[in-house]
């Protein structure tokens, strides 16, 4: 089973998750990237999602065949569902990042030259990559999307898949 699966079923974070196995979040990330966790960690894992045995737990390697990454337990909808909250998870860390750093390099553009705004062109640079982030991953622009890949597909193949 996926661990991931199970944690957002039961609604908990992966901070919570960690905090209730007794292991760390770091070894949280990495379980549910694929990544082999040891036999006391995948049983104290176990025991708090109350599975028997704790090997439905092993997820294949990142790097293992595609075929070894379909699992039953995670259906398409769903895989498609996790994969895009991480993209809107990925856009909310931007933006923090953004209205932490902008104003950190205004206060030093204020303090270190004062008749000059520089930080100008860092805001808008990076506030233009912030916007096109945004729009990518809410669906207001979708140059590279999967109907697109389709289409090159079909082109390169010459015959519809």
């Amino acid at each position: 089973m996926l661990i991931q699966k199970l944690r957002l079923q039961r609604g908990w974070s992966q901070e919570q998750l960690a905090e209730v196995s007794g292991v760390s979040v770091r070894t949280v990330q990495r379980l549910e990237r694929g990544q082999p966790g040891s036999p006391e960690t995948l049983k104290a894992l176990a025991a708090v999602f109350d599975i028997d045995d704790f090997n439905r737990l092993k997820e294949p390697a990142v790097d293992a065949p595609a075929s070894a990454l379909r699992t039953p337990d995670l259906r398409p909808d769903e895989a498609l569902a996790l994969a895009h909250v991480r993209k809107v998870k990925r856009f909310y860390i931007h933006l923090i990042q953004y209205l932490i750093f902008i104003p950190a390099l205004a206060l030093i553009n204020l303090l270190s030259s004062p008749g000059y705004w520089w930080v100008v062109w860092p805001a808008l640079g990076w506030g233009i990559g912030l916007a096109a982030h945004g729009a990518s991953v809410f669906g207001a622009v979708s140059l590279f999307d999967g109907a697109w890949e389709k289409r090159q597909v079909e082109k390169r193949l010459g015959r519809d898949l």
